[in-house]
């Protein structure tokens, strides 16, 4: 989770994840990040090579803020290491999709508007052939929704806010 200066406020980088064949996240919104490689030595190497790779933005130890809860096993014993970081408003200028096989776009979000009771939707998802509606934010015409907005009321549940789009 990538926070930074903007317009109105402090603003949250997000990626239209890529249409590809047999990526369960096809085409989602997410924050920038990816897969441990060779030489990744940290999950923070693995987070700021994969933000660089995906995004152009530069992360080092200094814009680390925090981590969220880790996320062991989510799928196919993928364990999701969740940080935060803050970037100047110049780095955040710099941001634009680096590998279009993988993000599709690269795009901000008020983080007001993550907690605004208005931009709360429902994502129509089908799972085994099942319909379910899950909570959602609506953005322009994104919806962040699943694992990212676990992220998101992880966040706002570790700096006390209350995250409407997971209130019954």
């Amino acid at each position: 989770m990538i926070i930074a200066e903007g317009a109105g406020g402090l603003d949250v980088c997000f990626i239209r994840r890529a249409e590809r064949k047999g990526d369960p996240w096809s085409g989602h919104v997410s924050f920038p990040g990816g897969r441990a490689e060779a030489g990744d030595t940290t999950a923070y190497d693995v987070a700021e090579r994969e933000t660089q790779e995906e995004v152009g933005l530069s992360l080092n130890a200094s814009h680390r803020i925090g981590t969220l809860p880790m996320m062991p096993k989510i799928r196919r014993g993928l364990t999701l290491f969740p940080f935060v970081y803050f970037a100047e408003r110049t780095m955040r200028a710099q941001a634009a999709v680096g590998i279009p096989e993988e993000v599709a776009c690269v795009f901000w979000v008020p983080l007001k508007h993550l907690f605004d009771p208005v931009a709360v939707t429902d994502v129509e998802y089908s799972i085994d052939g099942n319909q379910k509606y899950l909570p959602g934010i609506r953005f322009d015409d994104h919806v962040i929704w699943g694992l990212t907005l676990h992220l998101l009321h992880s966040f706002a549940t570790l700096t006390n806010q209350p995250f409407p789009a997971c209130e019954s």
